[in-house]
């Protein structure tokens, strides 16, 4: 989950990776039929997934023993994997591409590299979480939260809004994971929803205020710890960790900011079929399982601890409900990486 810290960077890492799927990828084409003379799709696909490896495998199994369509994963972060696509052009190997934010999509969509959705898998995915331009679709979403130290702080102490942290009241207490695509996507929304001079002054109080760590989940564990008072990651750090053993969140809560504040932005995980695909049509039957019913119900009753966002199908039961979130609307495909990469660079928090 790293952005680059520099485009420079993004090409070279883009250039080692297309080295290392040309090493393992012999022998994964994604060439097959369509469908199978029962107008089933057949054949074999391969999905650049940037999603949950251990989500993906299972709609992959699920997916496959439905449909006898084998399918290759290729993993890697969002950035990576977009960066990947974009150098192959129309050579690329992917059929598809899964990623858990927004940014990373777009930037393949501006590169004309995906075909339009099937409109029956549009149908599934009510339009807030997919882009206008149907493009590609959302898969599932992440809130952003403020996990803080319950010890430390009460509830009426807090930020009324994600803005208040770049205050001066707020100087060395909190944390964020910058070189993270999670943090980028929140960014991209703050662009999107704020505009450039604002989103420029809120880096630069960041950047006096927070202290960085490597990773979101290494970020509520510096709460945890008592290093710092709070931290801005997704919510399914926390609720993830709660599942298992609790010893990187019992001292921390979540705290969801509400109101449309860009601090309450609901970052949708997307999916794609490459215009270039071999095998279109088990392609668009993969997506089209992934918001189904099934697939939905995979991410409901899994350990990824998303939201479930098609379909119908309601998210794990011990997550606040996406309408009490209070989510801004933020169209998916507005949502602009590289402006945040720059921007965050300039900053000084790349």
């Amino acid at each position: 989950m790293k952005i680059r810290k520099n485009a420079l960077a993004g090409v070279a890492l883009a250039a080692t990776a297309a080295l290392g799927l040309a090493a393992c990828g012999s022998g994964s084409s994604s060439s097959g039929s369509s469908a199978g003379a029962d107008g089933k799709p057949s054949g074999e696909i391969t999905v650049y997934n940037a999603q949950h490896e251990s989500l993906t495998k299972e709609w992959v199994d699920e997916f496959t023993a439905e449909t006898g369509v084998k399918v290759t994963l290729r993993q890697g972060s969002d950035t990576e994997m977009s960066n990947q696509i974009i150098q192959e052009g129309q050579a690329t190997r992917a059929d598809v591409f899964l990623t858990e934010n927004s940014p990373a999509m777009a930037q393949v969509e501006n590169a004309g590299l995906f075909a339009d959705v099937d409109p029956a898998t549009v149908g599934q995915v009510p339009a807030e979480f997919r882009p206008s331009t149907n493009k590609w679709t959302g898969i599932a979403a992440r809130s952003t939260v403020l996990v803080y130290d319950k010890t430390k702080i009460s509830e009426d102490k807090l930020p009324k809004s994600m803005l208040d942290l770049a205050n001066p009241e707020w100087k060395g207490k909190w944390a964020a994971s910058p070189s993270g695509a999670d943090f980028q996507a929140i960014v991209s929304a703050l662009l999107e929803l704020k505009g450039e001079a604002a989103t420029e002054a809120w880096l630069k109080g960041m950047k006096d205020n927070f202290k960085a760590y490597k990773g979101n989940s290494t970020a509520m564990k510096a709460v945890n710890a008592g290093e710092v008072d709070a931290a801005l990651i997704y919510h399914y750090y926390y609720y993830g960790d709660q599942a298992k053993t609790g010893e990187n969140s019992n001292k921390v809560t979540p705290y969801f900011f509400k109101n449309q504040d860009p601090g309450a932005f609901l970052s949708v995980s997307g999916g794609g079929v490459l215009k270039s695909s071999k095998n279109a049509g088990a392609a668009q039957a993969f997506l089209k399982f992934i918001t189904g019913k099934k697939g939905q119900e995979i991410l409901q009753k899994g350990t990824s601890f998303e939201y479930a966002i098609a379909s119908d199908v309601p998210s794990n039961d011990k997550l606040v409900p996406i309408k009490d979130l209070q989510a801004p609307k933020v169209d998916p495909a507005k949502l602009n990486s590289a402006k945040v990469t720059d921007l965050m660079t300039k900053a000084g928090l790349l």
